[in-house]
């Protein structure tokens, strides 16, 4: 269990930060922008919960908010060892497993798709799409850090999951795809 007692350290005041091995690290290297995009993804998931109320939508939806916590401590944990134990805490192809069943049970009702899909539609399919960047910009950030440092395979297949899973979900509050805004090519030529 956490325990913050106190909120700041003064430890990060060099411009380091402490990561789970208890290594100090830039707090403008890869690793920490990476870990930095996972929460600004969970924050704007956060955002999209508030517009899907109570449903089964917002439950799955906090689920990934505590799977990105553990991405988070995944990716605060360096090293060549992704099998998780009682001391370390690593994603697991089982959390991939789940989200992809998410998403082909969403996609199965959903409209074939015959143009592109323009950000939006339902306020709720807006925050979901904004959310669904911003994991693309944590997915970036992450394969950055894989080509310099060793990365989780599980973790790197959760976050490119993850963008796909926010599409067929904002596609389903769009009526199941009927009202998504449809890209037209050179409209405004």
């Amino acid at each position: 269990m956490v325990k913050l007692n106190k909120i700041y350290t003064r430890t990060g005041d060099d411009g380091t930060t402490g990561l789970v091995d208890g290594s100090r690290t830039a707090k403008h290297s890869l690793r920490i922008a990476a870990i930095g995009k996972v929460d600004s993804a969970n924050s704007a998931l956060g955002l999209a919960a508030v517009a899907l109320a109570d449903g089964d939508h917002a439950a799955t939806i906090y689920r990934i908010q505590n799977d990105l916590f553990d991405l988070g401590a995944d990716l605060a944990t360096p090293g060549e060892d992704f099998a998780p134990s009682e001391m370390t805490l690593r994603m697991v192809q089982a959390q991939v497993d789940w989200l992809e069943g998410r998403i082909d049970r969403i996609n199965a009702r959903l409209e074939p798709l015959r143009s592109f899909v323009l950000p939006g539609g339902t306020e709720a399919a807006a925050r979901v799409h904004v959310a669904r960047a911003s994991a693309r910009e944590a997915e970036r950030a992450m394969t950055a850090l894989a080509e310099h440092e060793p990365a989780n395979p599980a973790a790197l297949a959760y976050i490119n999951r993850l963008s796909d899973y926010l599409f067929v979900l904002a596609r389903a509050l769009n009526a199941d795809g009927a009202d998504d805004v449809k890209w037209v090519p050179g409209a405004n030529r």
